[in-house]
Formats: C-alpha cells, sequence, structure tokens
C-alpha cells in the first residue's frame, strides 16, 4: 500500500495551522452550536483535500506556503464539510467518519442550519485571502457540488444512467472539489490559470477515480461495521460504473433479465443482492479497475509539466494511494 501517511506528516505543520483557523472561524456564541460544531470536528478524516491545497501552494512556492494557502485550504474544508453535513441529511445516513451523524444525534434541522454555518465559515476564509479568483472559484464550487447532487437525484429517478452521463455527474459532484483544491492553492501561491491548467486536469482525473473507488466500495460488506452494508446507492436508485458497465454485456444471456430489474421502481434486497453479483459476474469490477489505471496513466503524464520534484512525487503517490486505500 501507498504511504499517504508520510505525505500526511509532510504537511503536518501547515495542517495544524489550518485547523486552528477552522476551529477560529468556527467559534460560536450559540451553545448548542458550539456543541454540534466540536462533536464534528473531533474527527477530521484524512484531510486529502485540504492537502491538495497546500500541495499546490508549495509547487507555485517552494520556499514555504504562506498565510492564504493556508486560508483558501480552510476555505476548500469547511465547505467540503458543509457538503457532507447536507448529504447526510438528504441521503439520511446514521454515521460519518465512523460516528453518529449530526442529523442522528440531533435532528435534521439542526444539521442542515450546521451546514450553512460551514457554508458562511468556507465564505469567510475565502475572503480573508482577498483575492478575488479565490471567492469567484468557491462560489463556483458551490454551484457544482449542487447541480452534481440534483444530476444524481433526478437520474436515480428515472433510472436511466450510462457510462458518460454517470462520469459527467461524478465529475461535477465529485472532481470539481479536487479540482478547485489545486485551483485555489495556485492562485494564493501566486499562480496563474496557464500555470494551473495541467494541474486542475490532474485533480479533476484524481476526483474521479476517488469517486469509482468509492462506488466499488459498495459492491461489498463493510467488516468494521458487523452489518450487511453492500448496495446502498443501489437502495437509493444510484448506478455505478461496475453495474452500468455488466448492464451492457448484450453478449451475456442474463442481461435483459438485469436491465429489466434494475427498472424497477423499488429494489427489494433479493434485487440488490442478485444485482451486485451480477455486475461482479459479469466483470464491472475488474472493469472500474481498468478505468481507474488509464486514467492514472493519463494524470502522470500531465505531471510532466512540472518536472520533477518532491511535491510532484506526492501528487503521483496521492493518486496511487486513491486506487489502493481499502476504506
Amino acid at each position: 500500500m501507498v504511504s499517504f501517511k508520510k505525505i500526511q506528516d509532510s504537511v503536518s505543520g501547515d495542517l495544524v495551522r489550518l485547523n486552528t483557523i477552522i476551529s477560529d472561524t468556527l467559534k460560536s456564541p450559540s451553545p448548542l452550536m458550539q456543541q454540534v460544531v466540536d462533536n464534528f470536528l473531533a474527527s477530521k478524516g484524512k484531510q486529502l483535500r485540504p492537502i491538495l491545497v497546500i500541495l499546490s501552494g508549495r509547487l507555485f512556492s517552494p520556499n514555504g506556503v504562506g498565510d492564504n494557502v493556508i486560508q483558501a485550504g480552510a476555505a476548500i474544508e469547511l465547505l467540503h464539510n458543509a457538503s457532507l453535513i447536507h448529504d447526510d441529511v438528504i441521503d439520511e445516513s446514521q454515521q460519518r467518519r465512523g460516528r453518529p451523524s449530526i442529523n442522528r444525534i440531533w435532528d435534521n434541522h439542526i444539521a442542515v442550519l450546521v451546514g450553512d454555518f460551514f457554508v458562511s465559515g468556507a465564505l469567510y476564509c475565502a475572503a480573508q485571502t482577498h483575492r478575488f479568483e479565490i471567492i469567484s472559484v468557491m462560489a463556483h464550487l458551490g454551484r457544482e457540488l449542487s447541480l452534481g447532487e440534483i444530476e444524481q437525484i433526478d437520474n436515480a429517478r428515472h433510472h436511466s444512467i450510462d457510462e458518460e452521463t454517470y462520469i459527467a455527474i461524478i465529475r461535477r459532484k465529485t472532481a470539481s472539489l479536487f479540482s478547485s483544491c489545486v485551483q485555489v492553492g495556485g492562485y494564493a501561491a501566486g499562480a496563474d490559470d496557464n500555470q494551473l491548467a495541467e494541474l486542475r486536469h490532474y485533480a479533476e482525473l484524481l476526483g474521479v477515480c476517488f469517486q469509482i473507488k468509492d462506488d466499488i466500495f459498495d459492491y461489498y460488506d463493510n467488516p468494521e461495521v458487523g452489518k450487511p452494508t453492500a448496495g446502498n446507492d443501489l437502495r437509493e436508485g444510484k448506478m455505478t460504473l461496475p453495474l452500468i458497465y455488466a448492464l451492457s454485456r448484450t453478449d451475456l444471456p442474463q442481461c435483459a433479465e438485469m436491465v429489466e430489474l434494475s427498472r424497477k421502481t423499488e429494489l427489494e434486497a433479493d434485487d440488490i443482492a442478485t444485482l451486485i453479483a451480477y455486475a461482479k459476474e459479469a466483470g464491472g469490477i475488474e472493469y472500474a479497475y481498468s478505468v481507474m489505471e488509464r486514467i492514472r496513466n493519463e494524470a502522470h503524464g500531465l505531471l510532466a509539466r512540472y518536472g520533477n520534484s518532491e511535491t510532484v512525487e506526492q501528487f503521483k503517490t496521492i493518486f496511487d494511494y486513491i486506487i489502493e486505500r481499502s476504506k
């Protein structure tokens, strides 16, 4: 397994600064708001997205990142967390990062308001950079994340999606955030659009692979949970790459039957198990990995513009980690 921890360790000082900014930004005179915020921030996750901001800042400012890069990273992390909080409400999720979600502990009303509080914090941090282009990226990102979720919901309701549509959706709902990370990090370090072009494309491809790998997890039970967890996407009407590919295998005798089954208004547990088994038997998982491998090769090629440096190697390592991670 590629060591992502080495990258985390290399930016640990910058992450401490970033998390201090986040904590200070979210300080509230409301005891309830502060209680919910503190509970959420107790588990920070891997903080991949702010790490991308920091690495982008380092790429264009090799002598060290300034305060603007850290503020931009805090803005990205706050907006990302806001989207997670709102997603938990939409999906009625009961857990986030191995802990009870805000909507489970309190309720949906509190969760939505806390998510909005995080959004305002993100905009505040972006404003502290005094860079209009960073504020503009944040505004555009919020739009893309919302549109991606709406498109996914719409396609789930109509049970109509092909690979091209699937990739277009995850470019918006996931990859746009990754691309924005390196964009704001680069802007904060003084880079221009021409310098950022290949890095933004790299990050978009990274985001696409991140979501494909996340979707693969849904075809297997998570032993850490202790109960069946596979098929959550299908329960919500979402079709992902392994099954999309399997349903295109018209050369297989059971394909037509599986296509018909996938179009049911509501899938029962047995239906979900059948579709998951079919996706695996039809080579859907292997196909998804082959797509990620092709995308990784393209992404690594894009980094050639930036020469050889520790930061460039770290970007490559992150891509390998995303594909090889186990959770």
